[in-house]
């Protein structure tokens, strides 16, 4: 078996968001298995990738918060989007996956897990770019795409403790609830690679390193706002 823990963290502040994802990135040797994280947002905000300049993208949307995020990317929203994130310790075999590969692996995931809720969805095959630096005004190679839309599109970060995926589903389908698609997704995983599921709460190291991190990184305006941030060890 392949041993998985799940988090449902439900609502909290987009500050507090990023800095719980980036303390699994951190943390994950330490927890030894993967971990995937269903959240929500308190307010609407927006997030951009580790490498864009605030000053682009706080011209892009009017939506404040705007937190940057600890992986790559490009601008996405956070109104009412159905938002998760996988942490990768280097332990398991989808850690050595080359970015593509990885992206690949994630998006035939959650098409499956759509699948087997009857709503029909399909890869792109080829990136699809209509404005810069903003992930859902265009599409990725491998984005998840709804009747020629996307649908699910995702940004990771490889470092040496682990590799983190964070995803955002937008617009969520009208005939699809919340509930049915995370219990989907587990399930596909059941059934894909044999994982098996142990519901989990963060413990206090873990709930340490986030309350650091949005104190000294994501809470701060200069962190958000610099041009270089300093890298993730």
């Amino acid at each position: 078996m392949n041993d998985w823990y799940v988090i449902r963290s439900g609502a909290a502040e987009s500050d507090w968001n990023m800095a719980l994802d980036e303390a699994l990135l951190q943390q994950a040797p330490r927890l030894g298995r993967p971990v995937l994280r269903f959240y929500a947002w308190r307010e609407p905000a927006a997030t951009f990738g580790f490498f864009q300049s605030y000053d682009e993208v706080a011209r892009w949307t009017p939506l404040r918060p705007l937190i940057r995020r600890p992986t790559g990317g490009g601008l996405v929203p956070h109104a009412a989007d159905w938002t998760y994130s996988v942490a990768i310790p280097p332990s398991d075999p989808w850690y050595t996956l080359a970015a593509r590969d990885s992206y690949l692996r994630l998006h035939q995931w959650l098409m499956a897990a759509f699948a087997s809720l009857r709503l029909a969805t399909g890869l792109c095959p080829e990136k699809r770019p209509i404005l810069p630096g903003q992930c859902f005004a265009g599409a990725e190679q491998f984005d998840l795409l709804r009747n020629e839309r996307k649908l699910a599109g995702a940004a990771q970060r490889r470092s040496r403790t682990a590799l983190l995926i964070q995803g955002s589903i937008q617009p969520p389908p009208d005939d699809i609830t919340r509930t049915d698609f995370e219990a989907s997704l587990l399930d596909t995983a059941r059934q894909l690679w044999q994982v098996r599921w142990t519901a989990w709460e963060p413990d206090a190291p873990l709930l340490a390193c986030a309350t650091e991190l949005v104190t000294s990184k994501y809470s701060q305006d200069p962190y958000n706002q610099k041009r270089r941030p300093a890298g993730i060890a």
